[in-house]
């Protein structure tokens, strides 16, 4: 796609700049769809990789969820400030430190001798990456004056985001096979040079004042990282143990502090009355459903072909292929979709596709033919990726303008801990000497059931066009 230049504003609402010397947008662009790339492809290349670092490590299952959940719990729990941080160090400066702390974190992840250290450093990583991700679109926004070019210009880091997370079980498993798992953090250390590069011809970004709710900020991370922690550990310690039962008690203690604060801030990290708003409500519980079932699947899958059909890590994401292309193409289309038959349609449908995705990959064994996994694995391809752009775009129309920042924000945070929770879940019910068909297929239900369940609130309570 190629933008038109921006448009030249009035002399009086020009920067110190002058317009002959001021940076191209399209740097600025391409400099947050890199960092938009990698930290997508970061959340599921690894996945693929994981096999490989439980033998080279020596893991086991529960530190291979922790490698990957360490990185998405805290994506997901600093995704709610991590606005509010760029605000106050100004989109170039925040993107610029969240760009060069996580390329250290992934130095520090390709280096790491031992299980622990890669769990450490995945932390770092996850950090790092919520800042990076509202930054990067902050840097667009302040790039593109008009509006028309700037809405191009965010569709396209949209899009590059999803073709990255679809593609990184392919470049996973690539990498894995072909270098060793330690590139797939490795790759990350020249994209990093390069955006910082690029960064350095970027206009400077204005600070503005914004609130910081701390309190809310630690307990939301403490009530997420305690269930995390009781389902990963309840699945091997027992959900009676005395770890899993101590978890438990800190995440609940943890969720009624947030509660509490958020009842009492100022300036709350969430607005508790935004959340009892039925489009609201019902579209942070569809993201959520929809991450949960396709980020799981991608985790099961990934362990299924290398563990339980014995494939190495090359073949195994090419098997991803198929799901990445389908993926691109379905976020391509889907606004068209939805234009023509209505949000909500677009929304219900997409879940139950992926739904069927689901049940239909149930008969799994170890000798399923290729040719007939691959084709089961179509409906894995199209329903998320039909559902996410239709249910954003429901999501910002039903908020103000003012708190469209807090709702995006609470939208990826919510998807990034679906997808946390359904690692922990469903790596619990696989473990064991070996992979465990019977604990997949349960798992495969579980994600199925609840996109069923929350396709029906959708239907029921998501409000047609015009309404």
């Amino acid at each position: 796609m190629t933008l038109a230049p921006t448009a030249v504003r009035p002399a009086a609402a020009r920067s110190d700049v002058a317009p002959e010397r001021r940076p191209p947008a399209a740097v600025a662009l391409v400099a947050a769809l890199l960092g938009f790339t990698v930290i997508s492809i970061d959340v599921s290349a690894v996945n693929i990789a994981l096999p490989a670092i439980g033998t080279s490590l020596s893991g086991g299952m529960t530190g291979l969820q922790w490698v990957v959940d360490a990185y998405t719990l805290l994506f997901a729990g600093l995704m709610l400030s991590a606005g509010a941080l760029a605000d106050r160090a100004g989109a170039r400066r925040a993107y610029a430190y969240g760009v060069a702390l996580f390329t250290l974190a992934s130095l520090a992840c390709g280096l790491a001798p031992g299980i622990g250290a890669l769990v450490a450093a995945r932390v770092v990583q996850g950090a790092a990456a919520a800042v990076v991700m509202p930054a990067s679109l902050s840097l667009i926004r302040q790039a593109y004056d008009d509006a028309r070019h700037r809405g191009r210009a965010i569709a396209l880091w949209a899009v590059g985001g999803s073709v990255a997370m679809a593609a990184g079980p392919v470049l996973g498993g690539a990498l894995t096979e072909t270098v060793g798992w330690r590139a797939v953090f490795f790759l990350n250390l020249p994209v990093g040079a390069a955006i910082l590069a690029l960064l350095a011809k970027v206009a400077p970004s204005p600070r503005r004042p914004a609130p910081i709710d701390v309190p809310g900020q630690v307990t939301a991370v403490l009530a997420l990282a305690g269930l995390t922690f009781a389902v990963i550990e309840g699945g091997h310690a027992g959900w009676t143990s005395a770890p899993v039962l101590g978890a438990l008690a800190v995440s609940v203690a943890a969720a009624l502090s947030f509660y509490a604060v958020e009842k009492r801030h100022r300036a709350p990290l969430v607005p508790l009355a935004m959340l009892w708003q039925r489009a609201v409500a019902v579209s942070l519980a569809v993201g959520f459903a929809v991450n949960l079932a396709f980020y799981g699947l991608v985790f099961l899958l990934g362990l299924y072909l290398q563990q339980a059909r014995g494939m190495s890590g090359l073949a195994a994401g090419l098997v991803f292929v198929p799901v990445a292309t389908l993926t691109t193409v379905s976020n391509l289309i889907s606004p068209r979709v939805a234009e023509r038959f209505g949000r909500r349609s677009v929304i219900v449908t997409g879940q139950l596709v992926l739904a069927l995705a689901m049940f239909v990959l149930l008969p799994l064994t170890s000798g399923t033919p290729m040719w007939l996994l691959l084709l089961l694995l179509v409906p894995a391809g199209i329903g998320g990726a039909f559902t996410v752009p239709a249910l954003t775009a429901m999501l910002m129309d039903s908020v103000p303008g003012p708190r469209a920042g807090i709702a995006s924000g609470l939208l990826n945070a919510l998807r990034q801990t679906g997808g946390a929770l359904a690692v922990a879940l469903f790596g619990a019910l696989v473990a064991g000497s070996g992979f465990s068909l019977p604990g997949m297929r349960v798992s495969l239900v579980i994600a199925g059931g609840v996109l069923c369940a929350t396709a029906v609130l959708a239907g029921v309570f998501l409000p047609r066009e015009g309404e």
